[in-house]
């Protein structure tokens, strides 16, 4: 919305309320809300905005220096969905009030410079993205960590451990161990549930490509979102997970993004399909190339396989996301690309007939990532695969578990562990800092930050080690 949108917007809908959100270092969404009379023009100018402490933010300032403002940005406004009275909400700018400017380590604005640079380059005028969103639905979820006492608990209506439970009574249809693939009602208990979630999706201006039952049986979902450019995508994916987590809320149910919620269920992937585009047609493809490639697209995959250990500092930030990126399942856990195959790291979708949309699909991310960070340290390392020329050599077309050790051997690992990831974007960051994009600071303290979810996991004892090690 425009500016005059926006207050038309609030007189039509009587807005009482006025919701400004913006996302700390890690991803979190914080929020401010004032009464609607303090919906006036200079709430969007940096002078005025809304005062709040930095220093509670994580990644953002210290107490000394801990003032900053947050604007809205108009064209962001939406009417919330699950605020009980009136509230328009918007994505807001963060201003450094000790510079007047905008604050360099907030997320958004990494953003916003990875599309200035790409530009400036030449290569492109935009970038366009498309991310997939799988969460599972839970009925409930406990967990707690205490020094004596350490467990998580999962319960799932559909779920294939659940066929002999006294339900009062138990009408069956429950959805065996990886079984729920596009699986139909009465399988699908979700279906109406995802439909009712893509029509406030669509009304809140996020357009869906189409939603689906997942191949976890225990209530795996996925939502696929129509592309955009890589911040108004990043906004996009902040808010999607902000309507899936209210919407289940409201249903009474727990909706979760994490990578790996369940021992041998697939995990919560988020596949990022992106390309270069000028026009809003792609680069991409060269009829008769390599794999109808273009030599643009061949040196953007090579820096994304180039980068690719580095890239996950930022792609897969959790702990937990390395128990999915594991040999087995879809995940990726080579450094590879193929035409159709899902084992790979960069995937060429098999099914693409339209030149104007020819992309990649990079499987590794999942949802634990900072959508603003992640989106551009992909850009910036396809952007210098391109400056150097860097050569991604031939397809993988083969399933990588049924290789030999030699030939598996041969293709570069992904790390294997959050703590492998951080060292590997400690070696090589160059790249992020071309233009300005990643503040040297931003790296440093995102390493900071990351290094303590390793160093916090590691001190705690496992509930399975009692298993394998009580009785030494």
């Amino acid at each position: 919305m425009d500016m005059k949108k926006v207050f038309d917007r609030a007189r039509r809908d009587k807005v009482e309320f006025v919701a400004v959100k913006f996302g700390d270092l890690l991803g979190k969404w914080h929020q401010i809300t004032v009464p609607a009379h303090e919906l006036k023009p200079d709430l969007f100018h940096r002078g005025r905005g809304i005062g709040f402490d930095g220093s509670s933010v994580a990644g953002f300032t210290q107490v000394k220096a801990g003032d900053m403002i947050v604007i809205p940005i108009p064209e962001t406004g939406i009417l919330d969905p699950f605020a009980q009275l009136p509230t328009l909400t918007f994505i807001g700018d963060i201003i450094d009030v000790a510079t007047g400017e905008k604050f360099v380590r907030n997320p958004r604005s990494v953003a916003e410079k990875a599309e200035r640079f790409l530009a400036k380059t030449g290569y492109a005028s935009e970038s366009y993205w498309g991310p997939e969103f799988e969460f599972y639905l839970f009925d409930s979820v406990r967990y707690d960590n205490q020094a004596q006492n350490c467990y998580f608990n999962i319960e799932s209506s559909t779920a294939h451990w659940n066929t002999g439970r006294d339900e009062g009574p138990n009408l069956g249809y429950k959805i065996p161990y990886k079984g729920g693939y596009h699986a139909a009602p009465p399988h699908d208990r979700f279906l109406d549930f995802r439909s009712a979630l893509c029509r406030t999706l669509e009304r809140c201006g996020i357009p869906v490509k189409y939603h689906h039952h997942e191949v976890g049986g225990a209530g795996q979902m996925e939502i696929e979102v129509m592309f955009d450019t890589l911040t108004r995508m990043a906004d996009r994916t902040m808010m999607v997970k902000y309507i899936v987590r209210n919407a289940a809320f409201k249903a009474g149910l727990t909706a979760t993004f994490m990578p790996k919620p369940l021992y041998k269920e697939p995990g919560n992937g988020m596949h990022v399909h992106q390309y270069l585009a000028r026009g809003g047609s792609s680069l991409f493809h060269k009829k008769g190339g390599l794999v109808n490639m273009s030599d643009l697209a061949r040196h953007y995959l090579g820096g994304l396989l180039h980068h690719a250990p580095a890239l996950l500092a930022f792609t897969n930030p959790s702990t937990n996301s390395y128990r999915r990126l594991v040999p087995g399942y879809e995940a990726p856990v080579k450094a590879s690309y193929s035409v159709g195959n899902r084992t790979a790291a960069v995937r060429i979708p098999g099914y693409l007939t339209d030149p104007k949309n020819f992309r990649y699909e990079f499987r590794p991310p999942d949802a634990t990532c900072n959508p603003y960070l992640a989106f551009a340290a992909m850009l910036m390392a396809g952007i210098d695969g391109v400056k150097r020329r860097l050569d991604p050599g031939q397809p993988l077309n083969k399933d990588l578990f049924s290789l030999s050790k030699a030939d598996l051997d041969r293709i570069p690992t992904l790390p294997t562990s959050l703590g492998e990831a951080l060292e590997a974007l400690r070696r090589d960051h160059k790249f992020l800092l071309e233009g300005g994009v990643f503040p040297q600071d931003l790296i440093d303290v995102w390493l900071d930050l990351k290094s303590k979810d390793v160093s916090e996991l590691g001190l705690r004892p496992h509930p399975y080690e009692f298993q394998m090690y009580y009785d030494c």
